[in-house]
């Protein structure tokens, strides 16, 4: 049999049994269905929403939760319950696509900064290093104020924030695979640096970076929110999380539904992808293997 078909069984099985040992982990397993269900809402949203999420009703303001208004109305008689339903859509897929650039361009830059070293990787790393020298939140904070507060303005703050912890991630992992022996045969062949990076670095260091994509799904979502509920992100009557909060939660005593399904939403969410990011971590840390 041909070494690459071996190679694919082989493959295949490892991710098998990755899978049984992953859904095997009680906590790890509910926290995928969690996330699964979460996905699937936010896709089918349009469908599972019992009204228009922008639609105004001023005869129905701040109506507590019944049967016509699964979470209760708003200040302006909106149905909370699709407005989450939708706010879904809007966290999840921005916070998938902050990651997905951040991860993409991160990976690159430190692949090929570890791999040309010298002053490339000095003058990355230290442009990484003055990134993470201010806070997470502050730097997104002024990068999303300096763009203009939108949503998509608020992702791009936030993949650039995040950018300096896959560069950091993708150089160590190259620094240790350029010195395999599969690139030391790489270069004796005569592949240039591109190739090399692309197709034998990058897709051997893919583990520990898919593990802190997911770890930073659910803290990409949290701060989504974050910036909407202070007006740097989403604006009205846009149905995102962090928006809905900053006003529900003056409603928080005497209209309690308003901002505490809401809530509910984000913890749920994060707390779901944050649990998946464990059990993937375990699932390709060999050293936490039984």
């Amino acid at each position: 049999m041909a070494p690459e078909v071996l190679e694919t069984k082989g493959t295949s099985v490892g991710l098998w049994k990755g899978s049984l040992r992953l859904l095997g982990n009680r906590l790890a397993a509910a926290a995928v269905i969690v996330a699964f269900l979460i996905v699937l809402v936010a896709i089918l949203a349009p469908w599972l929403a019992p009204a228009s999420p922008t639609a105004v009703d001023l005869g129905g303001r701040l109506a507590p939760p019944s049967s016509a208004h699964w979470f209760g109305t708003d200040e302006v008689g909106r149905d909370i319950a699709s407005r989450i339903l939708y706010g879904a859509r809007i966290s999840v897929g921005v916070g998938v696509g902050a990651v997905m650039l951040s991860a993409i361009a991160g990976t690159l830059i430190g692949s090929f900064a570890g791999y040309r070293g010298r002053w490339v990787d000095q003058l990355v790393m230290r442009s990484m290093d003055i990134v993470l020298a201010f806070p997470t939140l502050v730097l997104a904070m002024a990068l999303a104020a300096a763009l203009g507060p939108s949503l998509w303005n608020a992702a791009l703050a936030i993949a650039i924030v995040k950018l300096p912890t896959y560069v950091r991630l993708a150089r160590a992992e190259t620094l240790s695979l350029s010195q395999q022996l599969f690139v030391r045969a790489a270069r004796t062949f005569g592949l240039g640096s591109g190739r090399i990076v692309t197709r034998h670095i990058v897709p051997n260091a893919l583990p520990p970076i898919i593990v802190q994509m997911t770890f930073d799904l659910g803290d990409t979502i949290l701060l989504i929110a974050t910036l909407g509920f202070l007006g740097l992100g989403a604006q009205p009557p846009t149905p995102e999380w962090g928006a809905m909060i900053s006003v529900g939660w003056k409603y928080l005593l005497d209209q309690w539904w308003y901002p505490t399904f809401t809530g509910a939403a984000i913890f749920v969410t994060v707390m779901a992808f944050n649990l998946v990011g464990d059990g993937i971590r375990d699932l390709l840390d060999p050293r936490s293997r039984e």
